[in-house]
C-alpha cells in the first residue's frame, strides 16, 4: 500500500473511531477513549475495517460486522456479556441479526464515515489540483 493509501486509511480509521466514540457517548457509554489514547489493537481493528470497505470486501454493514467478528475470533476474542479487553470478551461477537439496533447502527456509521470521508478527501484533492492548475495558467 503506497503512502497516500496508508495516510488515507489512517485518516479514515481515526474519523470512524471518533464518530463511534461520539455515538457511544450519546448512548451513555463513556468507555471509548480518543484515537490518540486508543490501544493499538483498537486502532488496528479500525484500520482493518477501513481497508475492508475500501477494497470492496465489506459491501454492507452485515458484511462489515462479519469481517470484524472474523478478525476478533482470530485474535482470540470470544463472546461475553461485557466487553473486556484483558479477557478478550465482547458482547457484539454475535451474528449481525442478533445485535440490538443501537449496535447495528455502529456498522452503518462506520461505513458511512469511511465512504463519505473518502469522498471528501477526493473532493479536496480535486479542488487542490484544479486550484494549482488555475494558478499555473495565470
Amino acid at each position: 500500500m503506497n503512502k497516500l493509501n496508508t495516510n488515507t486509511v489512517e485518516l479514515l480509521a481515526r474519523l470512524s473511531h471518533e464518530i463511534n466514540r461520539a455515538y457511544c457517548a450519546a448512548l451513555g457509554d463513556a468507555s471509548q477513549v480518543e484515537w490518540a489514547d486508543a490501544p493499538d489493537w483498537q486502532k488496528d481493528s479500525a484500520r482493518a475495517g477501513v481497508r475492508s470497505v475500501l477494497n470492496g470486501e465489506a459491501a454492507s454493514p452485515e458484511e462489515q460486522h462479519a469481517l470484524w467478528m472474523d478478525l476478533k475470533i482470530k485474535e482470540g476474542w470470544v463472546y461475553g456479556t461485557v466487553k473486556d479487553a484483558d479477557k478478550k470478551t465482547h458482547p457484539c461477537l454475535t451474528p449481525y441479526d442478533n445485535l440490538p439496533p443501537e449496535q447495528r447502527a455502529k456498522d452503518h456509521l462506520f461505513r458511512a464515515a469511511v465512504l463519505h470521508g473518502l469522498n471528501m478527501l477526493c473532493d479536496y484533492a480535486t479542488q487542490e489540483k484544479i486550484g494549482r492548475m488555475l494558478d499555473e495558467t495565470t
